[in-house]
Formats: structure tokens, C-alpha cells, sequence
């Protein structure tokens, strides 16, 4: 898992010189130089440096706390620290690797080492997301796609809703469940879910090409408050990246533009859009329990799954995760990924944002990392399943993203409930 974390990490970095090291001052990216710099300083602290009961050890780099922390590091001033060059950096995470692979070798994967290398991974594994988000902000090239079957296709649409029945669920992580999961997934605790209709995809580029077209974005009853002085503030009257092209539309997509795909879901839109976009269509968001029990039950069995399609894992038949370079797939794609209930692309594509502010399960208890989850309760939504940029090891159903309300910069979409 270190291993492969890492050599996306340097496929990412690879073209990142001269300017492009520490890029434009902007609230929702971070200078990649600092960036990379901290995923080896996140391996280095949990995997060398942290012993329970023990006192910290020192690191291989030199003032590294003061550096590359982010809890203690303003995100502000990340651009004016004395970094390393961009060759010491990359020393750097070379050593680090190094060490961790070789304590691997010597000590076996001890409970205490096997979820710290997994912490790791996994932290590394979403950056290397970020890092996609930054390079769409920032319009530089595509980073490398993977292979994976993503990007324009003739698949079509995947309309029409899934009926569910509903009942009594489990949701969260089971503690049975030897595999790794956050403190935000902890535990599964009891809740009851009303019968509800769930659309089988999200919002097409089509469907939401509707919204813009009757003036949604110019209709204030369609809004929250919250919402309308958003979109004022931002003066927002389209999906950011969308441009008029005579009677059609475009985005750009890294740095080039591209006809909209219409079937497509519709990507970089926040959570006041969708929820503007939900009161035009006379629809509303799913709740997490929800979302959680249209992905992870089946009709007539009493056995939660960790994948929509089962226990199989992520495939590219199945989701389209981890091709960062290719982009959204057609919403009827896919197929072969269905969950129990008929809904399609519950994992992969883009990300689904829930009705719900994040917030911990009852008996929450925080993990070592204490700045993961705790931090963001109360004033970030949640998010669910992955993207077309996702790791699919990182993901299963009960796996809970969470951005602020007003982030664009996200590779998220919805799909929507029946009122």
C-alpha cells in the first residue's frame, strides 16, 4: 500500500517545477512543494516516530514539525516557510519510505504498525486526490490516467428512481470488521430508515443544463439563505468551469475545454447547488442513512455489504475510480456495479453530497490522529462514494468524505430523493 501510494505520489509531482512548486495563494489548494513535503513528514511521524507510551523521536529533517504539521502550520503561511528544494523534498520522502518498509521487514505487520502503515497509505491516497483538485484549479495538464474505464462514452443516461423499502439498519462500521476504518465511521449504531424513492444516478450535465436554463441560479426562493449570500458573494450564475457556446455549453476540463457531456454527471458543484437544484426539481438530498442503506442492503437479505455489487472488489467494470486523467463516465455506465436496490454508481465517478452536516456517531471515540474528524463536526456536509480519481481501496460504503458547503473545487456531484 506504501508503495503504490507513493509512486502516484510521484507521477503528481513529477511536472511540478518553477512556479508550479508553490503555485497562486488560494484558500482551497495548497502549495505543492509543502504538500509533498508533509506527506512524508504524516509517514514519518506514525510509522518512525510515534511509539505509544514512548516519547516522540526526532525527525530525519531538520525544524520538520514546524514545517510540514498542518495542524500547528496556518494554511496561510504555508507559502512563506523555508521549504526544502524540490530534489530534497523528493530525498526526503524517499528516506522515509525507505525506513518504514525496512521497521515492515523487521517487525511484521504488528497491530500497532499495521494500522499506522494504513493511516499513512490512506492520508497519502487522498492527497494524491487533492493533488487532481489542485491541478483542475489551477488549469494544469491532466495528470496521468491510470488505465481505468473512465471518460466519454456512449453509455447514456440511468434514469428513473429505486424504490426502498426501508427498515431497521446498521449504520457505520461494524466493530466485528477486522479491516481498517476512521473514527468517523465508528460504530454501527441502530437508526430506522422510512420507505423512500432514490434516483438510480446522479444529476446529468443535461438535467442540471435545465436548472441553469430556467434561471436557477437567479431565483432566490430556490435557495437557502445560506445559499443565496453564497452565490451573491461569489457571484456565481453558472457551474464554475462552464462557459456558453452558442446554444450548448462547455467546461474546461484541466486545461483544455470540451463539449459538455450531457449524460455525464454533473461535477464541481457545491452543496447550495445541489440543494437549489433540489428545490427547482421539486426533489431533496438523501440523508447518510440513506445514501448507507441504498448502497450496502439488498432487497430480502439481512446482510450489509461493504461494496454496492457485494464483497467483490472495486474493478474497473464496476466503478470508475482511480483513472484521475480520463474524467466522469456517462451516468448508465457501469452496470455491472449495481447495488442491491438497482442504483448505479454509488462508488466512483463523482462524489454525492448527503443532506447531513458531519458529525460523530454516537460513542464516538477519537483516533490517534485526533485532527481527521473531530476538527470538521458541525460546519462541513458530508459526502459519499468515491470519485473517478478515488483509490478504490480507500472507499466502501460506510467511507464518509465531508467538504464545507461552498466548495466547487470538489469532484462531487448528487443524485437526489423523492420528496
Amino acid at each position: 500500500m506504501l508503495m503504490e501510494a507513493r509512486a502516484r505520489t510521484l507521477e503528481f509531482a513529477h511536472d511540478l517545477t518553477g512556479e508550479r512548486l508553490l503555485g497562486p495563494r488560494l484558500r482551497i489548494v495548497n502549495p505543492p512543494l509543502w504538500e509533498i513535503g508533509h506527506l512524508a513528514w504524516f509517514q514519518e511521524y506514525w510509522c518512525l516516530r510515534h511509539r505509544p507510551g514512548a516519547e516522540l523521536l526526532a525527525s530525519s529533517v531538520a525544524h520538520a514539525d514546524q514545517l510540514y504539521d498542518s495542524s500547528k502550520v496556518p494554511h496561510g503561511a504555508r507559502w512563506d516557510l523555508p521549504l526544502p528544494s524540490f530534489d530534497e523534498t523528493l530525498a526526503y520522502l524517499e528516506h522515509v519510505l525507505e525506513r518504514a518498509v525496512e521497521r515492515l521487514e523487521r517487525e511484521g505487520a504488528t497491530r500497532h504498525l499495521r494500522y499506522f502503515v494504513q493511516l499513512a497509505a490512506f492520508h497519502e491516497e487522498m492527497h494524491n486526490e487533492a493533488f487532481s483538485y489542485t491541478r483542475q484549479t489551477l488549469a494544469y495538464p491532466a495528470p496521468a490516467a491510470r488505465g481505468a474505464a473512465s471518460g466519454p462514452n456512449e453509455a447514456g443516461p440511468c434514469a428513473g428512481d429505486a424504490a426502498i423499502a426501508g427498515g431497521d439498519f446498521m449504520l457505520g462500521a461494524a466493530s466485528s470488521d477486522d479491516s481498517f476504518a476512521f473514527d468517523n465511521e465508528k460504530w454501527a449504531h441502530a437508526v430506522k430508515i422510512a420507505p423512500y424513492r432514490i434516483a438510480r444516478a446522479p444529476v446529468t450535465n443535461g438535467e442540471f443544463a435545465a436548472f441553469v436554463e430556467d434561471a436557477g441560479y437567479l431565483r432566490c426562493e430556490l435557495w437557502s439563505e445560506a445559499g443565496w449570500n453564497w452565490r451573491q458573494g461569489a457571484h456565481a450564475d453558472v457551474p464554475v468551469y462552464w462557459e456558453r457556446d452558442g446554444a450548448g455549453w462547455v467546461r474546461r476540463l484541466y486545461d483544455r475545454r470540451e463539449r459538455l457531456q450531457r449524460d455525464a454527471p454533473v461535477i464541481h458543484v457545491n452543496w447550495y447547488e445541489a440543494d437549489a437544484y433540489c428545490r427547482w426539481a421539486g426533489r431533496r438530498l438523501p440523508t447518510e442513512g440513506e445514501w448507507e442503506f441504498a448502497a450496502a442492503t439488498a432487497p430480502g437479505s439481512p446482510l450489509k455489504r461493504r461494496y454496492p455489487w457485494g464483497g467483490g472488489e472495486p474493478t474497473a467494470e464496476r466503478a470508475n475510480l482511480y483513472g484521475a486523467g480520463g474524467g466522469c463516465a456517462d451516468a448508465g455506465a457501469f452496470a455491472a456495479g449495481d447495488s442491491g436496490w438497482g442504483c448505479r454508481q454509488m462508488l466512483g465517478n463523482v462524489w454525492e453530497w448527503t443532506a447531513d452536516w458531519f458529525g460523530p456517531y454516537p460513542g464516538y471515540v477519537v483516533d490517534p490522529y485526533r485532527e481527521y474528524s473531530e476538527p470538521w463536526f458541525g460546519d462541513h456536509k458530508v459526502l459519499r462514494g468515491g470519485c473517478f480519481a478515488t483509490r478504490g481501496g480507500l472507499l466502501r460504503n460506510t467511507w464518509r468524505n465531508f467538504y464545507t458547503p461552498d466548495r466547487r473545487d470538489v469532484y462531487a456531484g448528487f443524485r437526489t430523493c423523492a420528496a
